[in-house]
């Protein structure tokens, strides 16, 4: 049951936890759009920007949203693309992993950040992966992989 003690587990986890995996959601982006030449902007929440470091930008509801914009690819084609589409969940998956085996072999003890992490990283995971467009031509990343690979089509920004 949720009582008024765990406001403070809940505000911890809107505040920090939420943003921490957008950002490696994100980074899971950027770092492929790099891999395969490309440039990407980079950002994380909505209104007005807070915090500016080259292609990466926080805005002052951090917490609320994520997306990266993709600039052309060096390596341009189907699978390039459908990879930077899928690095978002890739990297929250492989945190997961690493998150775990560091727990499993005693390095870290149990925490409910980490269980709140993981969910939030779950969470993440599938509704990327949901192949929906949220509207205005914002496809999941789901969609994205889905729409490159069936159609060639190439589709910016990635949420």
């Amino acid at each position: 049951m949720f009582t008024l003690s765990d406001i403070p587990t809940f505000i911890w986890a809107f505040a920090i936890i939420l943003p921490l995996v957008m950002l490696i959601h994100e980074s899971g982006h950027y770092v492929m759009a790099r891999f395969f030449g490309g440039k990407m902007k980079f950002t994380l929440g909505r209104g007005k920007v807070i915090f500016k470091l080259g292609d990466f930008e926080i805005r002052r509801v951090y917490f609320l949203d994520s997306w990266c914009q993709i600039d052309e690819l060096e390596v341009s084609n189907r699978w390039s693309h459908a990879l930077v589409y899928l690095g978002g969940s890739i990297f929250n998956l492989i945190t997961i992993f690493i998150l775990n085996a560091l727990i499993t072999y005693g390095v870290l003890e149990p925490h409910i950040f980490f269980y709140q992490f993981v969910y939030f990283s779950l969470y993440f995971i599938f509704f990327a992966l949901l192949p929906v467009e949220y509207g205005e031509g914002h496809p999941s990343d789901g969609k994205a992989v889905y729409d490159v690979i069936r159609h060639g089509t190439k589709r910016d920004p990635l949420d």
